[in-house]
């Protein structure tokens, strides 16, 4: 019998023991061991496939990889510790060296910190155009170009992008279109479909559905040859020294390449890892995404509706409006429903009052929380200027459709009545 020390590490588990969980498991080990020294050195080689260690992936991980790539009709997922973190090591991995991007005017602000601020600091520079302008997109678009990159549906305004016809610019250029569908969601717009080439999630957001965990998710449509022009690409196609040399191209392919670029390198690299327990808490979240969605969505419409006739509310911005400037996209888009995140301009003045009498309204909603969040199960308020947009210039948040006065809204799946009555109580302070 071995000592008290060694059972108490070892007994009673023996790794690679098969179990009959109906639901999958939460897999919270930071390695796994290695039947021989050869398996092990196949895997660290990416000759082999397997568990290796849990800043690259978890079994868990790999489990909501597969289902986020099976919604988006995708070929490979990435799965990395937050929405930030997806955008992040998609756009580093296809930009590579030298490399350049064209981004939409209308994005989350954080997103905006991060091409503007950080990839600066990184040397990479960013154009950012009006997303409604096609010229727009082909003018900027460089040699060194590698990526063009949006929102499907922006925050906070709700503006629709028109996919098709961006995918068309970036494709006769040469390059992939990378869509952020987190607003989207792949249960209302599946932009694969639609001619994107990598798509990416917060799953923080409706892909959990209920606040609790961090998580991002990128999907590989496996639409995009980088071995077309392997000059143009070569992190793909030139030897990689983590392969023995072996060019990621010719080893994984389309569909696979870019997913073990991005987990060999930037993942190994830079240590954006999903926690396993997250991983499972989003997987939770994922199995009623349609039913929470499909709520939302009706919602959300039932709120821009009573808050378009408000006689506190000077616009609404919400595409299932009638004359609103994106509705004919919706229709053509989102046939399953127009997604529950939107905004309202409240009908104050822009003026050194402006600040206060947006406090006075949003302090006074009880139902309607005020929180840095959205997709969640509870209905959740913020101010774009003094929060997630607040590092923006006056004109970066004019382009992106944001006032002082406007006032985002991400509808849950409380009561639509109770929600209408809160807005009504606060809106009756302006």
């Amino acid at each position: 019998m071995t000592s008290f020390a060694t059972r108490q590490i070892q007994a009673g588990y023996v790794p690679g023991t098969p179990q009959n969980s109906a639901v999958p498991p939460i897999y919270q080990t930071a390695a796994y061991e290695f039947a021989s020294l050869a398996e092990a050195a196949d895997l660290f080689a990416l000759r082999s496939a397997g568990n290796l260690y849990s800043r690259n992936a978890s079994p868990t991980q790999q489990i909501l990889e597969e289902r986020i790539a099976a919604l988006e009709g995708g070929a490979s997922a990435v799965a990395v510790a937050s929405g930030q973190a997806a955008v992040a090591v998609t756009l580093l991995a296809l930009v590579g060296r030298g490399g350049h991007v064209v981004a939409a005017s209308q994005l989350y602000g954080g997103t905006v910190d991060l091409l503007e601020d950080t990839f600066a600091d990184f040397g990479i520079p960013v154009t950012f155009v009006d997303q409604d302008d096609l010229e727009a997109w082909r003018a900027a678009i460089r040699p060194e170009t590698r990526v063009l990159f949006a929102e499907s549906v922006a925050n906070p305004i709700a503006q629709v992008l028109d996919i098709r016809a961006v995918a068309d610019v970036a494709h006769d250029a040469g390059i992939p279109l990378v869509i952020d569908n987190t607003v989207g969601t792949p249960f209302l717009v599946r932009p694969g479909e639609h001619g994107a080439d990598f798509v990416v999630h917060s799953a923080t957001k409706f892909l959990s559905g209920h606040g609790t965990s961090l998580g991002g998710v990128v999907v590989d449509q496996g639409t995009f040859d980088f071995g077309r022009e392997p000059d143009r690409w070569p992190q793909f196609t030139a030897p990689y020294a983590r392969v023995r040399d072996l060019a990621l191209w010719e080893r994984f392919g389309l569909g696979q390449a870019f997913a073990a670029l991005v987990k060999s390198k930037y993942v190994h690299d830079l240590g954006p890892s999903l926690s396993p327990f997250n991983a499972w808490q989003i997987l939770q979240g994922v199995e009623t995404l349609d039913l929470r969605v499909s709520r939302q969505s009706t919602t959300a419409l039932a709120l821009a509706r009573h808050l378009q006739q408000h006689p506190a509310v000077a616009a609404v911005h919400h595409p299932g409006l009638e004359g609103n400037p994106w509705r004919a996209l919706a229709a053509r888009y989102l046939p399953n429903g127009v997604p529950s995140v939107f905004s309202f301009d409240l009908a104050v003045p822009e003026d050194a009052e402006t600040q206060g009498r947006v406090a006075r309204v949003i302090d006074a909603l009880e139902v309607i929380r005020l929180v840095a969040n959205i997709g969640d199960a509870r209905s959740l308020v913020a101010h774009p200027a003094s929060m997630t947009h607040s590092h923006l210039s006056a004109a970066q948040r004019a382009a992106a459709g944001i006032s002082l006065t406007t006032i985002r809204l991400s509808a849950g799946l409380e009561d639509p009545a109770d929600l209408i009555a809160d807005l009504d109580r606060a809106l009756a302070l302006v």
